[in-house]
């Protein structure tokens, strides 16, 4: 534990002196306060809006800009530069460590920046609008991190499995096509193939196929809504007889999707030959 430690704080403080983490920061308080500050402006209405419709709406924009930043942090932190991978890997340091000892930092770096922009921007609806369902804003917070961890590992797996660093961001944009926007249409196409009963058994398994359908549902059930997802949400609740099971079988979910492929990447990198 204390090298995975100290591999974490080593990609931590590189992230940082990169000042991508700076970066981030800003992208995501900016993002939050515009939302916040413009969010009313379609309905004709000028001021801040609170945090239950900023959250709603940062829930959206999440699922699509998180996954793609953590899966480019991913693999560029096994397919980045070449002489420092090399370094790294003379070091009498187990290649299991490795991995997660880079999870975990990257892991720290978005959790740092994450936390700085969202919190910065919390503050400053709060100050505007008071504090009503700020509860649900940090549970979105919450979210956004275990999506972040989830694509962060499936960067690092595809950034081991690659032999060259063209083809691994190749198959990461990849990933982020499939998951991000492909996967549910390709559900949606599938249920009409086959009969109303398995269609609906269908749907309600497919959730646990995709991490960013988990934070969908999970974040729509923060937001007291989860029928919006349509009859997966409804068969959620309905099979683990409540809404807070169902919600701890997604976040469940959520981390296995940032356990395993980091499981599969440490074997994969065990036996090459570097």
């Amino acid at each position: 534990m204390g090298t995975i430690a100290t591999l974490a704080l080593f990609e931590m403080k590189v992230h940082i002196r990169n000042r991508w983490v700076l970066v981030f920061a800003f992208v995501f308080g900016f993002t939050a306060v515009a939302i916040a500050a413009f969010g009313l402006a379609t309905a004709g209405v000028a001021g801040f809006q609170g945090f239950a419709r900023t959250t709603a709406s940062l829930l959206n924009l999440a699922l699509y800009v998180i996954p793609l930043v953590s899966l480019m942090m991913g693999t560029m932190s096994f397919a980045g530069e070449k002489n420092a991978g090399e370094l790294l890997f003379v070091q009498p340091i187990a290649r299991e460590s490795l991995v997660w000892g880079k999870l975990l930092g990257l892991m720290l770096s978005i959790a740092i920046a994450t936390g700085s922009g969202f919190g910065l921007a919390g503050m400053i609806i709060a100050a505007r609008v008071g504090s009503a369902g700020v509860t649900r804003y940090l549970l979105f917070v919450g979210h956004a991190l275990l999506l972040a961890l989830a694509f962060l590992a499936l960067g690092i797996l595809v950034a081991i499995a690659s032999a060259r660093k063209p083809r691994a961001f190749g198959y990461a944009l990849f990933l982020w096509f499939f998951f991000v926007l492909f996967y549910d249409l390709l559900v949606i196409g599938l249920t009409f193939l086959v009969p109303e009963p398995i269609a609906n058994r269908l749907v309600f398994l497919s959730l646990f196929g995709n991490p960013v359908d988990l934070v969908r549902v999970s974040g729509f059930m923060t937001l007291d809504n989860p029928t919006i997802f349509g009859a997966a949400g409804v068969m959620l609740v309905k099979f683990f007889g409540g809404e807070g099971w169902a919600h701890v079988a997604l976040i469940v979910g959520t981390i296995l999707w940032g356990i395993l492929p980091a499981w599969l990447a440490q074997g994969l990198l065990r036996r090459q030959d570097i």
